[in-house]
């Protein structure tokens, strides 16, 4: 198994369900209980990227290591790319992205993202799934993906790609990807990404993956089997998790 660490960027805001990195979930921050799960994975080490004192300080309490980052990044691509640099990882060490409000997340996710990375040779990898809902497919919160035959992005997108014109007429549904939002780099590849020009696709979207396909390089993806448990978006997310909690 390739050694690779978690770092996982965690703001405080947040425009749906404001302050949830520290929402508790049965007596810790969110933002802890993401920790606590990405360090079930084999990760050398799980750190938590933040710009507030409050995100900081609940780490602390709780054993998590934390580093601070700037208030001005727009993506967790590039707050990762600060803290990788902070913490002075070495140029070649895989780096896996799990975001912030994934409380059940599968380590074994984790695990199979980093493996992915290096054995596809490339400089960043992610995840999918088998999208069989056609509400999902029409949801631009649901981002979907497309592959070539290497199982290399081709494109992300908030629209339903690739469109299924022919069975949508006949009433029949096509198998198409969504996409997962975890992603393995190379810590050297961060801060490559960071010194990228946004692309205007990225910016059309709002999905910051494009930047890298506009700039050439390509993203491995591995189709997991499954479908991963939600991430906390809303209050009724929040809910659920603390649910699945209560009975563990």
């Amino acid at each position: 198994m390739t050694e690779f660490v978690v770092l996982i960027p965690a703001r405080l805001d947040s425009s749906r369900l404001p302050g949830k990195a520290l929402a508790d979930i049965h007596g810790k921050p969110m933002v802890v209980r993401v920790a606590e799960q990405a360090a079930k994975s084999k990760a050398a080490r799980v750190v938590v990227a933040t710009d507030h004192p409050d995100i900081q300080t609940a780490c602390q309490a709780h054993g998590v290591e934390v580093v601070m980052t700037s208030n001005r990044h727009e993506s967790g691509t590039t707050r990762l790319a600060e803290a990788a640099a902070a913490l002075k990882l070495p140029q070649h060490l895989v780096v896996v992205n799990v975001q912030g409000d994934e409380p059940l997340i599968a380590p074994e996710l984790i695990d199979r993202t980093a493996e992915v990375l290096v054995e596809n040779n490339v400089q960043m990898a992610t995840a999918a799934h088998e999208l069989h809902d056609f509400d999902e497919l029409m949801n631009p919160n649901a981002v979907k993906v497309v592959l070539d035959k290497n199982h290399n992005a081709i494109y992300f997108s908030r629209a339903p790609i690739p469109y299924p014109r022919d069975a949508m007429r006949a009433g029949k549904r096509e198998m198409l990807l969504r996409h997962i939002g975890i992603y393995a780099y190379r810590a050297g590849f961060l801060q490559r990404y960071a010194e990228m020009s946004v692309s205007p696709l990225e910016t059309i979207e709002s999905l910051e993956q494009l930047r890298v396909l506009w700039h050439g390089y390509p993203i491995a993806v591995e189709t997991a089997k499954e479908a991963p448990a939600a991430g906390v978006d809303t209050q009724e997310d929040l809910d659920r998790v603390r649910a699945v909690f209560q009975t563990v």
